[in-house]
């Protein structure tokens, strides 16, 4: 594939050559329609394509595609592609280069609207293409006859209709914030920023400000560490990190492995979580929970407590406990005061994976690791998290 050079003014020789692109989406009715155009200066012509159900950014890339037809069919040695798209133009720059490289993906991820990417790219490996960006916003007293064409796109861009009921740019914008931030890792603002920047779409601050003050699995983490991790009066102040846990199950429907459970895992000076699913909620799972998640990756604690249920209870885990010279400690079984910050994750825990799973707890279990990866790296408005 070939890169499209960047070019800052067009020769007079070179503008027979040049196509200037543009794209809208609005809502009408309880329809959204979009429209691409395409605008030829010397020829002072016009091609336009309409459909339905697509965002703005989706249509200014749609643009391109019917402009590198006209140039093959034309059998033309190159094109000057004029756009006002950052997105459109920083792609055939270079970011298409290294989609195509990484096989379409971004840190593991598919980029935004890849099929037509691929489509665009392969154009590319038979056309000469050179990019062209447009300032759309300079005022009528300096606008050049570049500015003049480019106005031209953008009037023949325009849905025209006798009712518009919301201008979709501004919906579409909030759509795929929405989007880079469920898939930045609720991570803040620069990681939403950047996840829509590294599929090609310039996100503003405003859309997404908005989309983080609304999200409520956001909500749900926030609480998470407005809770203070030192209980009882200060009494946990001798421990270091990872020589104090707090431990409990909760309970969630049933999986397609037969998992029913989630053993959760505190680290008292922190609030650092582990959690460990299984079928049943028995003794040995407890001891297996305990002995992967937290003496392998953080040591042998010198204190657990935990509720005394006949899974925490019993002759097994007391023998395992001296064993590793862990003091085992049981409080009363939803006793707030005595259980602490434990009860308070399982619910938002719960919480969150109803969130994630589009408000049922149906597949949890591949919302889990997520959910307790969130709650260890995402920070409140006031506090880092927990290992930050």
């Amino acid at each position: 594939m070939k890169t499209p050079h960047c070019i800052k003014k067009l020769l007079e020789n070179e503008k027979q050559y040049a196509l200037f692109t543009d794209g809208s989406c609005r809502i009408v009715g309880k329809h959204r329609r979009w429209k691409a155009a395409v605008w030829s200066p010397t020829r002072r012509v016009t091609e336009a394509a309409e459909g339905q159900g697509q965002l703005s950014q989706f249509v200014e890339v749609k643009a391109t595609q019917p402009s590198l037809d006209i140039a093959e069919r034309g059998k033309w040695l190159v094109l000057y592609l004029c756009t006002e798209s950052w997105m459109v133009a920083n792609a055939l720059w270079g970011w298409l280069q290294q989609w195509k490289r990484s096989n379409w993906q971004r840190r593991g991820k598919p980029i935004w609207a890849a099929p037509l990417w691929q489509d665009i790219a392969a154009w590319l490996e038979k056309l000469v293409v050179k990019v062209r960006h447009v300032d759309a916003r300079v005022p009528k007293s300096r606008a050049t006859e570049e500015h003049q064409n480019n106005q031209q796109v953008d009037q023949a861009a325009k849905i025209e209709v006798a009712q518009v009921d919301l201008d979709w740019q501004c919906k579409g914008e909030l759509f795929i914030a929405r989007w880079a931030h469920d898939t930045s890792g609720h991570q803040g603002r620069d990681a939403t920023y950047r996840q829509g920047r590294d599929q090609g779409v310039d996100l503003s601050m405003d859309a997404i400000s908005q989309v983080i003050h609304q999200c409520e699995t956001c909500t749900a983490i926030k609480q998470a560490k407005r809770v203070q991790p030192l209980w009882y009066g200060g009494r946990w102040l001798k421990y270091n990190y990872g020589e104090a846990w707090q431990i409990d199950y909760i309970t969630l429907p049933q999986t397609h492995q037969g998992k029913r459970y989630v053993l959760t895992m505190e680290e008292a000076t922190t609030g650092w979580l582990e959690t460990y699913p299984v079928p049943h909620a028995t003794t040995w799972n407890t001891i297996l929970g305990l002995e992967k998640q937290v003496l392998w990756q953080h040591g042998t604690p010198e204190r657990i407590e935990s509720d005394n249920g006949t899974h925490f209870w019993n002759n097994l885990i007391d023998t395992w406990a001296k064993e590793h010279g862990v003091e085992w400690v049981y409080h009363i079984p939803y006793h707030a005061p005595a259980s602490g910050k434990i009860e308070r994750y399982n619910g938002l825990l719960k919480t969150t994976l109803r969130l994630m799973g589009g408000d049922t707890l149906k597949h949890w279990d591949t919302h889990l690791a997520k959910a307790t990866w969130l709650f260890n790296t995402r920070g409140s408005t006031n506090r880092a998290g927990p290992m930050q």
